[in-house]
């Protein structure tokens, strides 16, 4: 989140933002979203309609697929249609395919104006998606008032007499959300000093003696990995002092545990590749929907709309700021539970929690008993680089076993990488079993990649 205050980025005119002028800054963005939440809730919801009114006329208007209106979208439907989907003909799946296929472009301008960021298919389908100026313009914008809505002007002195530092702790080696945001800073010297990505591949020995040196005063990454490192600082080889502890990407399995380990404050939020800004994460573990730039809906298993206070099957999500590539009532697959009442935080707009994105961490016993955790992220991220693999999905069927359903020809490369990758971790005995089946479909035609014991 700090990657909003250390940036700027202008902003493309649009029909649907008559707000916003040609040659907006950040600043400017900013200077709305504030003016807007102070008119209320009210006004809040008049303007998301609005927008969303526009935004789907202009979807029609300029992408194939919306001009079938579908009633309900997902990520699969989209991958298949990429080329109907994207609303500027000059952005193809051909060319967006190459680009994504060099890490080193993480970050830099696709056909020098859009940003490009893939999901790891965590779900079972991988995503390439693109960014319009205003989009990025707005996750910077509402992830730097988050954090300014986090942080005191003590915990802000605390932050600078610690250096500034932030560790990201993340998925390398492809154009992931974060990745895309740091290489937007290379051109800052700044940020280049203050902001270092740390690999989830790298063994935890090596991380920890890397965030050791480093000495971060907020430290993000995935939840079940932030979970490790407040393990290790408890232990005493990990001896940090952050501020701020962010995890991400996964539920947090202990907020309590997490913020007396680091002795720091520790937030999260919920969002997603489609739309990172979906919500702000408040004190008492809500998330609360920014219902200027994105909508959620949540459903059930027929796609009709459940009442707050009831956990839904699904929710659909809106989001209003991306033009290039519209999403539009998308199914994220993620179970919710909308509060009835106003949250204790103050913050009088919606509030959910999430069920559907508990981490699906794998757990295993090195040589000398001692329990190590794998991230999910960590091995879809490995199988997700090797090439000739189609779809998979792997399965914890034993203490000391994994089971990889495969689709493509790439058995032997991926059987030797997650082997090397549980051996570096001291995991060696664990056997890696490539099976004849087929990753197994869900109910609701999902594939769960990681499946823990």
């Amino acid at each position: 989140m700090l990657l909003g205050l250390l940036a700027s980025q202008p902003l493309v005119k649009t029909d649907i933002d008559s707000e916003l002028s040609v040659g907006s800054t950040l600043s400017d963005v900013r200077t709305e979203m504030r003016r807007v939440r102070k008119a209320g809730p009210a006004a809040m919801a008049e303007l998301q309609q609005r927008r969303l009114r526009e935004l789907e006329a202009y979807a029609r208007e300029h992408s194939a697929v919306y001009r079938e209106r579908p009633a309900v979208t997902n990520k699969k439907l989209l991958m298949e249609h990429f080329d109907e989907w994207v609303t500027d003909p000059a952005v193809t799946l051909a060319k967006v395919s190459e680009f994504v296929r060099d890490p080193e472009l993480a970050g830099t301008p696709f056909l020098g104006t859009y940003t490009v960021a893939t999901t790891s298919g965590t779900t079972g389908s991988p995503g390439i998606f693109v960014k319009d100026k205003q989009d990025v313009a707005v996750n910077l914008a509402r992830s730097s008032a988050m954090m300014a809505g986090w942080l005191d002007a003590g915990d802000l002195a605390k932050i600078v007499a610690r250096g500034g530092r932030l560790a990201v702790v993340a998925a390398t080696g492809g154009h992931f959300m974060v990745s895309a945001g740091i290489g937007h800073l290379r051109a800052n010297w700044l940020a280049r000093r203050m902001v270092r990505l740390f690999s989830v591949h790298d063994p935890l020995p090596e991380l920890v003696a890397a965030l050791n040196e480093f000495q971060p005063a907020i430290l993000m990454g995935y939840g079940s990995l932030m979970a490790s490192l407040a393990a290790e600082q408890e232990a005493g080889r990990l001896h940090i002092s952050p501020v701020l502890v962010e995890p991400a990407g996964e539920a947090v399995p202990s907020r309590e545990r997490m913020s007396a380990a680091f002795q720091a404050k520790v937030r999260d939020t919920y969002g997603c590749t489609e739309c990172p800004y979906l919500t702000d994460g408040c004190a008492h573990g809500w998330y609360h929907v920014n219902t200027d730039w994105a909508i959620v809906e949540p459903v059930d298993e027929n796609y009709e709309p459940v009442p707050p206070g009831v956990q839904s099957h699904t929710v659909l999500i809106s989001n209003l700021a991306n033009h290039v590539q519209p999403i539009l009532r998308y199914d994220l697959g993620d179970s919710a539970l909308f509060r009835p009442d106003r949250c204790e935080c103050g913050n009088p707009l919606p509030a959910l929690r999430v069920r559907g994105r508990a981490a699906n961490v794998l757990t295993f016993a090195d040589a000398t008993g001692n329990s190590v955790t794998i991230p999910p992220l960590a091995l879809t991220t490995l199988v997700d680089a090797t090439p000739g693999v189609r779809l998979y999905q792997i399965v914890q069927t034993a203490p000391d076993t994994v089971r990889i359903r495969l689709r493509g020809d790439a058995v032997s490369q991926v059987q030797t990488a997650v082997s090397r990758f549980l051996a570096e971790r001291g995991l060696a005995a664990v056997k890696v079993v490539m099976a004849d089946e087929p990753p197994e479909r869900s109910v609701g035609g999902k594939v769960r990649t990681v499946v823990p014991l």
